[in-house]
């Protein structure tokens, strides 16, 4: 038996979330405006993004779509510059309210609840892998 065998599974991060809207062309223009996020031809759903290096985002067209509560996933942007445009993406072109105590949680128009954190919250610094703070020009200090 390998030692891998005896200790179990080991996860290596999330791959994909899925969400589901009920206008799959406002929802393409909606991600692609908000996050700039570039769309793959491959991938599940009916539309297919990436997020950041390894973790995707498929959006499932559905006839009635229901909203979270307290279900959500986070997006991590690079900096509080970053985060501002967002906020403001948000709120005054998209009239969408951000939901405290967080410093962006919104619901997109479908209903789907979402966090949006930047590389300087300390909490998440353990998530990424080093490469991508690295390339990103990111220091942290104690």
């Amino acid at each position: 038996m390998s030692n891998s065998t005896r200790t179990g599974v080991k996860v290596y991060g999330c791959n994909h979330v899925a969400i589901e809207v009920d206008d799959i062309d406002k929802a393409v223009v909606f991600y692609k405006d908000v996050f700039n996020l570039e769309q793959l031809n491959e991938g599940e759903g009916d539309a297919f993004f990436k997020l950041g290096e390894h973790q995707f985002l498929a959006i499932f067209e559905v006839a009635k779509t229901q909203p979270a509560n307290l279900r959500h996933f986070g997006i991590m942007v690079r900096d509080e510059q970053q985060l501002e445009q967002v906020r403001e993406k948000l709120t005054k072109k998209y009239k969408l309210k951000l939901e405290p105590p967080f410093r962006c949680d919104f619901r997109d128009p479908w209903g789907n609840r979402i966090q949006v954190v930047d590389l300087h919250d300390e909490s998440l610094v353990w998530l990424l892998p080093y490469r991508e703070v690295q390339r990103a020009g990111v220091e942290f200090t104690a």
